[in-house]
């Protein structure tokens, strides 16, 4: 109903009125990228989207690397 009621407006319409409005629709085009693009991946991104990225960011990090002495695990070590 909206549709088509507004199909008939835009008929009656001139030119540099329905500039303004493709020059309108744009700016909203526009604006709904940004407030996309302004959302952190982690909170746009589905679960197996979050699980790819983590793995590509665990592949990146430097294999071989020393790790923690057994010392550091210990609880008694936290206490001294």
């Amino acid at each position: 109903m909206l549709r088509e009621d507004l199909k008939k407006e835009l008929d009656k319409l001139n030119d540099e009125q329905l500039k303004k409005i493709a020059d309108f629709i744009a700016d909203l085009e526009f604006q709904s990228k940004q407030v996309t693009s302004s959302v952190p991946f982690w909170q746009r991104a589905t679960p197996p989207e979050r699980a790819r990225e983590f793995r590509t960011w665990v592949l990146q990090l430097p294999k071989g690397s020393p790790s923690l002495q057994d010392e550091a695990f210990s609880r008694d070590s936290i206490y001294e």
